[in-house]
């Protein structure tokens, strides 16, 4: 059984590198989604020795994970897909737990949840608006989860097949969400560690993004 990680990745010279020796520790090969970077993201990515594809424009990040899932089922022979970020915000050490289930054959889809286990350093008002989505989750999708949003996932090859992102921006996360309930994917959570810091902050999605969010969400399930 062949585990594959994808890591989408936009100017993240400064920690692409950490994260992908990271997940490397864990996972048998990592795919690395470069989304048109302006800095030295490729060339470092390049140096660990993963997989590294580069996108030549901006696409966001649903764009970058569905490219690293088609290479990672079609190049690599993938068996589970490890949705994992460049930012650090994610460990490694993880990664085992989020897969064994999978492995079991027990669940197609496992999804992180910082709120069963650790969101370090969270703000409270980032706390409240990712708790506000869980219902919006279970209103657009009927899934029951305590975290949504958060891009720490593991997909069996029959639910990577099965999925496919038509959301190039954030609204990708709650997409998957609502693929994972019409497609009659199972599914579990899991305990994960998140990390916030000033920079991982600044640089990530606003909490204002999560109104387009919801925006691009609603046009493209319900506005045909």
């Amino acid at each position: 059984m062949k585990t594959v990680a994808v890591i989408p990745a936009y100017n993240e010279q400064d920690r692409v590198v950490a994260a992908i020796n990271d997940a490397t520790a864990f996972v048998d090969a990592v795919v690395v989604v470069d989304d048109c970077s302006k800095d030295k993201t490729v060339e470092l990515a390049k140096q660990t020795g993963a997989h590294v594809l580069r996108h030549i424009i901006n696409r966001d990040q649903g764009a970058a994970l569905q490219t690293g899932m088609d290479y990672a089922l079609s190049r690599l022979g993938a068996d589970v897909v490890v949705h994992f970020d460049a930012d650090g915000q994610m460990a490694g050490s993880d990664i085992p737990a989020m897969i064994a289930p999978i492995l079991a054959g027990e669940v197609d889809v496992t999804l992180g949840s910082r709120f069963l286990g650790k969101a370090v350093d969270i703000p409270t008002f980032r706390r409240l608006m990712l708790k506000v989505a869980i219902f919006f989750t279970f209103w657009t999708s009927g899934l029951v989860l305590t975290d949504t949003h958060n891009g720490f996932r593991a997909l069996s090859k029959k639910a990577a097949n099965a999925i496919r992102l038509r959301q190039d921006h954030k609204a990708h996360a709650t997409e998957i969400l609502d693929q994972i309930g019409t497609k009659r994917l199972s599914y579990r959570e899991i305990p994960v560690t998140i990390r916030y810091n000033a920079e991982t902050l600044a640089k990530g999605q606003k909490t204002s993004a999560m109104f387009r969010v919801a925006s691009d969400v609603i046009k493209g399930k319900f506005i045909h």
